[in-house]
């Protein structure tokens, strides 16, 4: 039998706000009952004056390998939480392995890159999901509801695989995934995103072309060193076109090649600007897993590289990742054997296409046109598997626009047949 402790509960008052700190201990192979080896897992409850009795709704995090946010006090912080607390009680869970779920850091490389590996193999959605189910059973819900950001969707749909009966609606942002392509399809057609958004940023600033060049150009010859000690690459480079996947990330990237590369503010502000970092090692580490499910990844996004971005170097990348940054970035060289490892793990399915079929789904996703990271069309073929998820179809807004505006309160209306203002 599988056992589950909980921690006191802690109430802390915010202004408006209650926020309620739960802490579970469960197993971290929740499939072996004979593993004994447990981990954490952190929530805090947010509710608002008076929504004492209100629904719950569980937040599931992008990435993977981020913590969710913390709640600050009224008007509430991040931007759709006030949405939420309009209707819920809000969950904010720590996935597995952030925040304070028992956290993945540098130090567990003290262990050894293979005890590591297999470590992180439980880590994924389907064992996120088994967290939530814990949780919400320790909340006392017979039900709740979920809200999917980018890697959360994926989480979602792993959960509608599953345990679609202790969903009441689901929210999705950004995350509607596919559920039967391989990776390499997955990150062929983000590179056609990619560059219909670089050819779109040079139309709009011509004159950066040719500064993007140079500037690769200088990678290249090693002359561009960050803050930290890293000799930026090209490919490092070129993956600060990451930033066109978010509504404003086209400023970001403009005033990086505004700068002078040789200047303090040109390094810090390209640090800041590219994807994936040591702060959460998770989210480089095991980013091509999440497109996983019954594959090996074998650094896909390296292997499946169109020619013409070999070709033409000024074409901007976004969430690619090259096996060559676990030697040239410092915050990535102490996991290059347990990237190595994960990278030639045959990874498990987790995604049921059936049973989402038969899972009954309601709720609401908003699919973004110009998604660079979770693609419009794969996002469509997921979506035929749930007649009853509605669908806000926009180009309003990029992957970010959970956090850039009232994504939230359109989804909910949609969910609840509400008249759309």
């Amino acid at each position: 039998m599988t056992t589950i402790s909980a921690a006191p509960v802690l109430r802390r008052r915010m202004m408006d706000l209650t926020l309620e700190e739960h802490t579970l201990t469960v197993p971290l192979v929740w499939s072996d009952p004979a593993d004994t080896r447990t981990i954490d897992v952190f929530a805090s409850v947010v509710t608002r004056e008076g929504g004492e009795t209100l629904p719950y709704l569980v937040f599931l995090q992008g990435g993977p390998g981020s913590e969710a946010p913390r709640a600050m006090h009224a008007p509430a912080s991040p931007v759709w939480l006030d949405q939420a607390l309009a209707h819920y009680r809000v969950v904010m869970i720590d996935q597995r392995g952030t925040g304070r779920s028992t956290p993945v850091g540098d130090g567990i490389l003290e262990r050894g890159a293979d005890q590591v590996a297999e470590y992180l193999t439980h880590l994924r959605a389907d064992a996120i999901v088994r967290d939530c189910e814990a949780m919400r059973e320790h909340l006392g819900a017979p039900t709740w509801n979920v809200l999917g950001q980018s890697f959360g969707g994926f989480t979602t749909l792993a959960y509608l695989s599953t345990d679609a009966a202790s969903l009441d609606r689901a929210y999705i942002t950004g995350g509607l995934s596919t559920v039967t392509r391989t990776p390499d399809e997955v990150y062929a057609l983000c590179y056609d995103k990619m560059r219909t958004s670089s050819e779109k940023y040079y139309r709009r600033f011509p004159e950066h072309r040719e500064r993007m060049r140079r500037l690769v150009d200088l990678a290249a010859a090693g002359d561009i060193v960050l803050p930290d000690g890293e000799i930026v690459s090209p490919s490092r480079l070129r993956s600060a076109g990451s930033a066109l996947g978010t509504n404003d990330g086209w400023q970001t990237l403009w005033q990086l090649l505004e700068l002078d590369p040789s200047t303090n503010a040109f390094r810090y502000d390209l640090a800041d600007a590219m994807p994936f970092g040591g702060r959460n090692p998770l989210y480089f580490v095991f980013h091509e897993s999440s497109y996983a499910s019954g594959h090996v990844t074998g650094w896909s996004a390296e292997r499946v590289e169109p020619s013409d971005f070999a070709e033409d170097v000024t074409l901007f990348t976004g969430e690619h990742i090259r096996r060559d940054w676990t030697e040239t970035v410092p915050a990535f060289r102490p996991w290059r054997d347990v990237a190595l490892a994960l990278a030639e793990h045959e990874w498990p399915t987790i995604y049921d296409p059936a049973a989402i079929a038969s899972s009954g789904a309601r709720g609401a996703a908003s699919v973004y046109v110009n998604d660079v990271y979770v693609p419009l069309e794969y996002s469509l073929e997921t979506a035929e598997l749930m007649p009853d998820l509605r669908l806000w179809i926009t180009n309003e807004h990029e992957h970010n626009g959970l956090r850039s505006g009232p994504v939230l309160e359109r989804l909910i209306e949609l969910a609840h047949d509400r008249r759309i203002r």
